[in-house]
């Protein structure tokens, strides 16, 4: 797979020849600037839940490639209300089979309203299961026991978790997220856009290496593949 990340939460991952956007939030992101919109790629967008930061380019590109935007039922709701049509809702516990793979949402701890104050329904986050191989993505969430599920049942081979504190997990829980989920291969996210969310990198990398896990952090704009 072929990983790009466009700062904040927002990722691509490319499987197969097709491409799915995570939460985009690109053009009001400072940290991101020297990203082209348009450039973007996008066969699918996953909205993890309804806040600005994870949502504020999605009616934009979905606009521009025609890309189905996969969320919970209430922020499909509203992504319909801004005429886009081309969506697929869901919920937590549910799953679907996309010609990329399964998208399994699964619980997040946070919580969630829409840009102009409407509800945003609950948070989640995704599994991935390709014949590439399988990956959680979390969206915003705490830590919680719930994550276990997840390694109970899944295969997980890399994971997207949040380690920026305050709106979401601090490093050290992300770490425990880890051993919940069996994966000791972490893609970082959410960390350094805004004052609240700042971390060392150096040490957070550090922390996880002696912990047994490998932490990864892209260069805003770079591509890797795992």
């Amino acid at each position: 797979m072929n990983i790009t990340y466009y700062g904040h939460s927002c990722f691509g991952v490319e499987i197969d020849g097709k491409h799915i956007l995570f939460d985009p939030f690109i053009t009001p992101n400072e940290l991101a600037k020297h990203i082209d919109l348009n450039q973007i790629k996008a066969d699918y967008i996953l909205i993890s839940h309804g806040h600005y930061d994870h949502i504020a380019d999605a009616i934009s590109i979905a606009n521009r490639t025609g890309a189905k935007v996969v969320s919970n039922f209430e922020i499909v709701t509203w992504i319909n209300n801004q005429g886009v049509n081309n969506t697929h809702p869901m919920n937590i516990g549910g799953s679907w089979k996309f010609d990329f793979g399964t998208v399994k949402c699964v619980l997040a701890v946070h919580s969630s309203t829409m840009p102009d104050g409407s509800q945003g329904g609950n948070a989640m986050g995704f599994v991935i299961e390709t014949q590439k191989g399988s990956f959680y993505y979390a969206g915003d969430t705490a830590l919680t026991y719930d994550m276990k599920l997840i390694g109970d049942f899944y295969k997980i081979d890399f994971s997207f978790l949040p380690i920026g504190d305050n709106f979401t997990m601090v490093v050290e829980n992300a770490i425990s997220a880890t051993n919940f989920i069996n994966c000791k291969k972490v893609i970082g996210m959410h960390y350094d856009t805004f004052g609240f969310i700042k971390i060392d990198k150096i040490e957070s990398v550090r922390k996880f290496a002696d912990a047994g896990s490998e932490l990864i952090l892209f260069e805003i704009g770079e591509t890797k593949s795992i």
